[in-house]
Formats: structure tokens, sequence, C-alpha cells
């Protein structure tokens, strides 16, 4: 049947041909995905009052029209509000799987789309189906971004501007929510999954996605623009040490060394700002772990991806409405040295449990990792060093310096370049105290005199300095080979340029 068919046939049944006409010639464009917030004054005229959905008791019920909507947008809603009244307490039957829910529903939705009795496109059919389905079920027009495996975060300034990272670059997005209302009602329900609460009493909150995805939220009054949210995206299959090679994070034999020094028990701290890939580095890190060691993990919210078997999984809490019930990083941390741990592996320290941190590796718990945030090694050693005095601990700076340099053994300092690639741009080497200084030596430096490509990505890479770290003699009485190539790498002059001092 011709289009003007189509249209002529919807005439004759109690759907007014408007709102046909209107989603039939919807432009078949990225942009047509959105509802736009202004309809025209035909498809305002065209569209209904109500509609007349069927029940699931064989009875009718009147949808009435959302005002300000245009007409796609005007029907999501209208099977919006048809699929919550036939799915009724499904919705939260803990029984039925996420998979029987998702079906479910678009059978559902399929019936009240039949009911409205307008002539849409296949490709029409599918998209209200899936943006229905994306609402009620999922996490609104995020969804589609959150199933996008090129996109690595998500960062919604207000209701209608959502931007996305794609290879380290920040691009707008043309996605956006219907209201205010829609966008708290998803943060809402992300945060509501992983026990923690959103309101204008507790108005900001971290949580997590199933995927272990972080997710941070700010709400009026503290975000005056609207509500505010960000996603960063863990891959759902864990990166290895090759991915990392390919993207040239690190290179072969610097990936041998980082084997060797996990191996060895060495501690080791990754040293990156936001958004450096720190926490992917420490899960690649992670992944040489002996499979016969037992390992604790202490996180703020859950997000390593640990492959051994042999794992405790611990995660703070925050307090509750009442104030009361918060269990910090630094509770955990201590409560771990009791579970008889092999490693023990923090997530980030930010806080007062960097002196217990610092503690346990002088303490017999070698070869534990962590994460800090500081733009060089020289930096990481200076944030410790204030980490550990907000632990409320009076003590001299002399005496935490000794602490730093006897613990830590190895700082791996990754940071993101400005083409947007995440490169590990210095292995550096915590050999001890000189006077009051603690004394670093590199083992690898990223190499950036080798300049940029005609798309301004760096061809430089990590090099080695070519000088020999001191812990390898240590490697010897272990057992473990490094090959002695590791280290001869070539003299250019980034290699030269050493923060040993």
């Amino acid at each position: 049947m011709k289009l003007s068919e189509r249209i002529s046939a919807a005439q004759d049944r109690n759907q007014p041909s408007g709102a046909a006409t209107a989603v039939l010639e919807r432009p078949r464009t990225a942009a047509a995905a959105i509802p736009s917030p202004r309809p025209t004054a035909e498809a305002h005229l065209s569209e209904p009052a109500a509609v007349v959905i069927p029940t699931h008791d064989g009875g009718t019920q009147q949808v009435p029209k959302a005002p300000g909507l245009d007409v796609f947008a005007a029907m999501k809603l209208r099977a919006a509000t048809a699929l919550f009244e036939r799915m009724g307490t499904r919705f939260n039957d803990a029984a039925v799987t996420e998979q029987e829910l998702r079906a479910t529903a678009k059978e559902e939705l399929s019936r009240i789309i039949d009911a409205e009795q307008v002539p849409l496109t296949p490709e029409e059919r599918t998209r209200l189906v899936r943006d229905v389905a994306d609402d009620v079920l999922g996490y609104g027009p995020l969804q589609r971004l959150l199933d996008d495996p090129a996109v690595t975060e998500i960062m919604v300034n207000r209701m209608d501007q959502i931007y996305v990272e794609r290879k380290g670059k920040l691009t707008l997005t043309e996605s956006r929510f219907s209201s205010e209302e829609h966008l708290r009602k998803v943060i809402e329900r992300i945060v509501s999954k992983v026990g923690r609460r959103i309101d204008e009493s507790s108005p900001l909150v971290d949580a997590r996605l199933e995927d272990g995805s972080r997710v941070n939220a700010v709400i009026p009054p503290l975000a005056v623009g609207g509500s505010s949210l960000t996603i960063r995206k863990f891959s759902k299959v864990p990166l290895t040490v090759r991915n990392l090679i390919d993207f040239g994070t690190l290179t072969p034999e610097m990936a041998e060394l980082l084997n060797a020094c996990v191996k060895a028990k060495l501690n080791i701290i990754v040293s990156g700002g936001t958004g450096t890939g720190k926490t992917t580095l420490l899960n690649v890190l992670s992944s040489f772990l002996p499979a016969d060691e037992r390992i604790v993990t202490i996180e703020d919210a859950v997000e390593l991806q640990i492959q051994q078997q042999h794992v405790v999984r611990l995660e703070s809490r925050p307090p509750n409405t009442e104030g009361k019930g918060e269990v910090t990083i630094r509770e955990l941390l201590r409560n771990s040295l009791r579970m008889r741990p092999d490693r023990i592996v923090v997530g980030e320290v930010r806080g007062g449990e960097s002196l217990d941190m610092l503690q346990a590796m002088n303490t017999g718990h070698d070869g534990s990792l962590s994460t800090v945030h500081s733009n060089s090694p020289r930096d990481a050693v200076a944030r410790l060093e204030t980490l550990v005095l907000m632990a409320g601990m009076d003590l001299p700076l002399r005496a935490i310096r000794e602490q730093i340099a006897s613990a830590v053994n190895l700082i791996v300092q990754i940071s993101r370049l400005r083409d947007g690639s995440r490169r590990i741009t210095h292995v550096t080497e915590v050999q001890g105290m000189e006077g009051d200084i603690v004394t670093l030596q590199d083992a690898f430096v990223f190499d950036y005199s080798a300049g940029v490509d005609a798309h301004g990505r760096f061809l430089g890479k990590p090099v080695a300095t070519g000088i020999r770290p001191r812990f390898i003699d240590r490697f010897e009485d272990l057992g473990i080979h490094v090959s002695p190539g590791v280290f001869a790498g070539p003299q250019t002059p980034a290699a030269q340029n050493q923060t040993g001092r």
C-alpha cells in the first residue's frame, strides 16, 4: 500500500491522520532520534487529547497526551504509560530475569503499538519499541551510549546536554532527556540498585552499574544548571597486557619488567591524573599475580576486574540517612590485615588509609598494589606525604618519607596525552633516602622527541634509560629472569633525562 493510501486508511479509524503524517514524514537522520521539544502547530492540532488503549483485563484505558511533546514523543509516552499499567508488579519481581522482563515488555509494547492504529514503517516501529524499552527497563537515552563499545565515558551536564568520550576526544551527542524529572528518575534507578540514595539532603553520590562502570551524580541545589551525571564505562571484556601493547600504552620490554616486578612482590603505586587509565593499568598488573595467592581488594566502589579465583572483594559503605553505619577504606584496610592476605590491592588511596597501607607494606605484606592521583613520580611521593598527614598522626616529615622510601619499590606513571592516547610516561624505582629527600631513578621514560604524525598523534613510545634498577638483584635471588635487552633502550634525549636526585 502506498504512503498516501496508508494515511487515508488511518483517517477512517480513530487515530487522526495528522499524527500518522507527522510520524511517517519524520526525516531519517540521526537527529530524528531526538524528540523535538517544540512541536509544529499542525502536529499539535492533529494530535488527539487522549487515546484509548486496551488493558490486560479486557477493558480500555484513556491515556492523555502530554502537552509540549511532538507526535512521536507523545506516542512514546502513551506506550510507556500503558506498558507500566500492563506489566504491573512484574517490574519488581526478583524471580524474573532481566532478559525475560525485556522480552515480555517488548511483546506487550507490540500489542500497544498495534492498538494505536498508526501506520508505522518497520524502522519507526523498531525505534519506538527500542526507545520505550530503554526508558522503562534501561537508562533512557543513555542506554544506547552504554551499549556502544566505542564510548568510554558519558557526561550529562544537564537534561539536554550529553557529551561522550571516544578515543580520548569529547563530542556532544544528539541524545537528550525529555525533562529534568526524566534524568532524575534514571539517576535514582542507578543508585538504588547498589543501595545508595540521592535526594536534597544528600545531593551527591558515587555508585556503579552492574558491569562495574563508575557513576557520579550531583543534583540541585548543588548542581545549579540541573542534575549532572558522569559514567566512566568499563570494558565488558577486561583489557589485557597485549591490548595495552597494541594501543602503544606500554612496550613489550616494559611489560616483561612489570610482570617480573609483580611476581617478585614489589610494592607498586600506579600514579596518574583523572581519567588517565590508572584502574585499567591496575587490572592489567593484577593479571600477573600468581593464581595460588590470596588476594584482598579494597575499593570505594567495586571496579577492579581481578581474574584470579582466590579473591575477597571489599567495598566501603557511606553513612545511612541517620549519619551512621559508615565503613571507610581505612577500616577495611585494617580489617584486611586479619584476613591472611598474600596481596592487598587498594583501588585508590585518597586519605588517611595511605598510612595504614604503607605500614602494611612494611610489615610483611609485600606485593601490594594501589593507585594515587598525581602528575609525575615525584608528585606521587609528595602526595603520599600529604595523604599520610591526613591520617591525623602528628608524624615528622622525615619519618613519613622514610616510610614511603622503605615501603614503595616502584611508581608507574600513566598520562593522557593531548592526542587523547593513554601512555605510560615513567617507570620509576624508589631507591631510598639521601638526606631528607626520597631518591628516584627512572627505568623507562616516554620519548616526546619523536614528534607527532599528520593526525597529531605522538610517534614516540616509552624507552629504557639504560640504567639497571637495583631491585634486579632481588629477581636473581628469587629465580626470576629478565632479558638483558629490557634495559638496553635507545639513548634518546628523553631517555637521558632522568629523575634520580
